[in-house]
């Protein structure tokens, strides 16, 4: 009897989460706490901004598009003319390949800052709007909006303190 109950409770949650994909919008691959629909490829970050995931269809989504890719290559004209556009997607891999190693953010952006000119072993960057001075080679040396190469007693003279509170000499 126990057993039958049990059943019938999961068929019932079953029929639920087929009810709540059925009335998904189109290309939907989940649904967010706040009642708004995700179509990120991915769970992770999916609904951010949107209190997370309530229920992910991801699982249910690729199943539905792989008959429509079955369906595509059954026609000759379509299996042609995706064989243009496949040269151009080679051409872009080595640019995929270069940030696979800038899969760090850190290093991404550490990249994409200007390093004032001037600087060197010796000096700190002040930052002069927070009054925190970097140490030569450290990542932010030379890149704030604001700041000047000075020695690290001068940095110290003008009220500076060290990044992370970590000096450059010891």
């Amino acid at each position: 009897m126990r057993t039958a109950i049990r059943l019938m409770a999961v068929a019932a949650g079953l029929l639920a989460t087929q009810v709540a994909v059925a009335q998904a919008p189109a290309g939907s691959t989940g649904q967010c706490k706040d009642g708004t629909y995700s179509t990120a490829a991915s769970k992770q970050g999916a609904c951010r901004g949107h209190q997370g995931v309530k229920e992910w269809y991801a699982a249910t989504a690729p199943a539905a598009a792989a008959p429509a890719a079955a369906a595509k290559p059954a026609t000759a004209p379509a299996a042609t003319a995706p064989a243009a556009p496949t040269p151009k997607a080679t051409a872009p891999a080595p640019a995929a390949a270069s940030p696979a190693p800038a899969a760090k953010s850190s290093s991404a952006s550490k990249a994409a800052k200007t390093v004032a000119p001037g600087g060197g072993p010796g000096l700190v960057w002040l930052n002069t709007s927070s009054n925190v001075y970097h140490c030569y080679g450290g990542e932010d040396y030379g890149t704030t909006k604001a700041g000047a190469y000075m020695s690290e007693a001068d940095a110290k003279a003008k009220g500076g303190h060290p990044d992370h509170g970590k000096p450059c000499t010891k």
